[in-house]
C-alpha cells in the first residue's frame, strides 16, 4: 500500500512538473533594470508611435472597425507580455492577418456588420485554443511544416491583395475591398479616371515623407507625423467636402468585455481559418523569437510562447479585438532603438488605453489616403521580391513552391493557400526524404578511425565484404530505394570482378522504421538468400533496436556489431569460402 502511495505521489510529482514545464512564466518584463529603464521607456514612446496608425489601418483591412485594432492594443498585449518568454517579439494584428480575417470571414456575413465583428472575435477566440492546446502538448514542431518558401508565397500573395485595396484607398477610388483579388484589380485599373486628386496628392505627399524620412532619420515615427500633419490640412481646409474620405467618428471608452454571440454551425465554419491564422502565428512566431533570442544572447521556450499567443488571442476575442500575431516590422524597429524587454509593449498598452479614454475625437478626421499610404508603404517588403530572388538563387524546385503558393493566395484565397502550402511541405519533405544519401564504405589501415568514406561504385568495403551506410530512417519513400541500392552494390562490384559473401548494413542513422521499410527489408533477405549472401548489422542505436526487432528488420538470429571495423573484421574470418 505505501509503495502504491508512493508511486502516485511520484506520477503527480511528474505530473505537476510537465504542466510547470509548460506554463511557467518567466519574471515579468524580465530584463529591465535601472540602466536601462529609461530607454525601454522610450521606445515604449515610439512603439506607440508606430503601432496605433498601423493597427487602424489593419482593422479596416480586416472590415472591422478602427476600435478593433486599437483594443488589440490593450489587454491582449498585457497578457502576452507578461507570458512570453521572448524579451522583443512585439505581439499584435498584421497586414496577413488582417487580410486572412477578411477573405475568410468575407464570405460568412457582411463587413461591417454585427455578425462580421462576432465571427472575428470568434475565430480569435478559436486561434487562442487551438494555440494553448499546441503549447500544453507541445505541438510546435507542427509550425515547422511552413518552410520559408512556402511562408513567403502565403504572406506575399495575402501583401498583394492588399496593396491593390489601399492603392484605392489611396487614389480615392471605391472598389469592393471584399472582393476577391482579380475583381479589385478591375475595379482600381477601371476607376482610375475617377481618381480623386486630393487624395492623390495627400497619398503622394504621405509616402515620400516615409519613404524619404527613413532614410534620413529612421528613428523618427514618421508614419505618426504624416497622419498628425494630413490630419491638421484635411481639418482646416474641410477637403473631406472636396471627396477626401476620413476615419470618421472613434467610440471612446475602455476595450469591454465581451463575448461572440453566434450559432455553432458559425464557429465550425470558423475553424478552418483559424487553423491557418494558428499555423501562420506559430511559424512566424516562433522563427521571429528563436532569431532575436539567438542574436541577442538570451534563451527562448517555444511552447510559452505559443501559450503568449494563445491567451492573447483569447484576450482580443474577449475584449473586441481580432486575432493578433507576431509582427516583424515591429520587432525590427525596437531592436534597432535598443529595446531588450517588453516594458515597450505595456508602454504601448497605457498610452492605447489613454487614447481610447480621452483622445478618440483626434481620429475622426485622419484622411482614409493617409492610413492606405502608410499601410502601403508597410506591406510592401511582405511581398518577399528580394526573398524570392534570393531562393530562385539557391534552389528552383523550391521557387516553384512559393510561386505556386503565392498564386494560389492570390488568385483563390487565403484557405486555399495554406492547404495547399501544407500539401506543398510534405510534397517537399517526401522528395527529399525519398533519396537520401546511401553509400557503400571504404576500409582504411588505420585501426583508431571508422569506415566512413563513401568508396567509388562498383568497390568492396573488404574482400567479400560491403558495408553499406544508410543516411536516413527508412519508411515508405525511400525503402525501395535503399533496397535497389544494395543490390545495385552487389551486383556492380560482381561486375567488377569481387567476389561478395556478405552484406554489411551501417544503421547508426537509421532512428525509425515503418511497416513499409519492415516489407521492403523482407524482400532484401529474400534477394540475399537466393545470392548466397550473408547479412549482418553494425551501429543499431539502442532506442531503436526494440522497435526494429517488433518490425521484423532485427532477427534474433543476425549478427549485429558495434562498429564496422568489428563487422568486417568477423564476416571476413567467417568467409565459407
Amino acid at each position: 500500500m505505501d509503495g502504491d502511495f508512493g508511486r502516485i505521489v511520484e506520477l503527480e510529482d511528474r505530473v505537476q512538473l510537465s504542466v510547470q514545464e509548460t506554463v511557467a512564466v518567466q519574471a515579468p518584463l524580465v530584463g529591465v533594470t535601472r540602466k536601462n529603464i529609461v530607454r525601454e521607456l522610450s521606445a515604449g514612446i515610439t512603439l506607440i508611435a508606430i503601432a496605433i496608425p498601423l493597427n487602424i489601418g489593419y482593422s479596416q483591412i480586416a472590415g472591422l472597425p478602427a476600435t478593433a485594432g486599437l483594443y488589440a492594443l490593450v489587454v491582449p498585449t498585457i497578457v502576452y507580455a507578461l507570458i512570453v518568454s521572448s524579451r522583443q517579439l512585439v505581439a499584435s494584428p498584421d497586414a496577413a492577418a488582417a487580410a486572412l480575417v477578411a477573405s475568410s470571414i468575407g464570405g460568412l456575413a457582411v463587413a461591417g456588420s454585427e455578425n462580421y465583428a462576432a465571427m472575428a472575435l470568434a475565430q480569435a477566440i478559436i486561434s487562442g485554443v487551438l494555440l494553448i492546446a499546441m503549447s500544453v502538448l507541445k505541438l510546435g514542431f507542427l509550425a515547422n511544416f511552413l518552410s520559408k518558401p512556402i511562408l513567403v508565397g502565403f504572406v506575399g500573395g495575402l501583401a498583394l491583395d492588399i496593396l491593390v485595396s489601399q492603392c484605392a484607398k489611396m487614389l480615392g477610388i471605391k472598389i469592393d475591398s471584399g472582393g476577391e483579388f482579380v475583381e479589385k484589380l478591375a475595379g482600381l485599373i477601371t476607376g482610375l479616371p475617377e481618381t480623386n486628386l486630393v487624395s492623390l496628392m495627400i497619398s503622394v505627399g504621405v509616402v515620400l515623407v516615409l519613404i524619404g524620412g527613413r532614410k534620413l532619420l529612421p528613428q523618427v515615427p514618421w508614419a505618426l507625423i504624416a497622419m498628425i500633419i494630413t490630419t491638421v490640412i484635411v481639418a482646416l481646409t474641410h477637403a473631406d467636402r472636396a471627396g477626401v474620405s476620413v476615419l470618421g467618428p472613434v467610440p471612446s471608452g475602455p476595450p469591454p468585455l465581451t463575448w461572440p454571440q453566434l450559432e455553432w454551425l458559425d464557429w465550425l465554419a470558423l475553424v478552418p481559418s483559424a487553423i491557418a491564422l494558428t499555423m501562420v502565428t506559430a511559424a512566424e512566431g516562433l522563427l521571429v523569437s528563436r532569431s532575436y533570442g539567438e542574436r541577442r544572447g538570451y534563451p527562448t521556450q517555444p511552447d510559452r510562447d505559443l501559450l503568449a499567443f494563445g491567451v492573447g488571442n483569447c484576450a482580443a476575442g474577449l475584449s473586441g479585438a481580432f486575432v493578433m500575431g507576431s509582427s516583424t516590422s515591429r520587432t525590427a524597429a525596437m531592436d534597432q532603438v535598443g529595446s531588450r524587454t517588453q516594458l515597450p509593449s505595456i508602454v504601448l498598452a497605457v498610452g492605447t488605453l489613454l487614447l481610447l479614454l480621452f483622445g478618440t475625437s483626434l481620429l475622426a478626421e485622419i484622411p482614409s489616403p493617409t492610413i492606405g499610404a502608410i499601410v502601403g508603404v508597410a506591406v510592401i517588403p511582405l511581398l518577399g521580391v528580394r526573398d524570392f530572388m534570393s531562393i530562385a538563387k539557391k534552389d528552383r524546385f523550391e521557387l516553384a513552391i512559393g510561386a505556386v503558393c503565392f498564386l494560389v493566395t492570390l488568385l483563390i484565397g487565403s484557405i486555399p493557400g495554406i492547404l495547399v502550402a501544407f500539401v506543398l511541405a510534405l510534397i517537399n519533405l517526401a522528395k527529399r526524404s525519398a533519396s537520401p544519401a546511401i553509400d557503400v564504405l571504404a576500409a582504411n589501415d588505420n585501426p583508431s578511425e571508422s569506415l566512413l568514406e563513401s568508396a567509388p561504385r562498383g568497390q568492396v568495403t573488404a574482400p567479400g565484404v560491403i558495408v553499406i551506410r544508410m543516411a536516413a530512417p527508412i519508411f515508405f519513400a525511400n525503402s525501395n530505394e535503399f533496397s535497389q541500392a544494395v543490390k545495385g552494390a552487389v551486383t556492380a562490384a560482381k561486375q567488377n570482378g569481387d567476389h561478395v559473401h556478405s552484406v554489411v548494413i551501417d544503421m547508426e542513422a537509421v532512428t525509425d522504421v515503418d511497416v513499409t521499410a519492415a516489407e521492403s527489408m523482407e524482400t532484401l533477405r529474400e534477394w540475399l538468400d537466393q545470392n548466397d549472401l550473408r547479412l549482418a548489422f553494425s551501429r543499431v542505436r539502442d532506442n531503436a533496436k526494440p522497435r526494429l526487432h517488433r518490425m521484423g528488420i532485427l532477427r534474433g538470429s543476425d549478427a549485429v556489431y558495434d562498429t564496422n571495423r568489428a563487422a568486417v573484421s568477423s564476416v571476413s574470418n567467417s568467409d565459407p569460402a
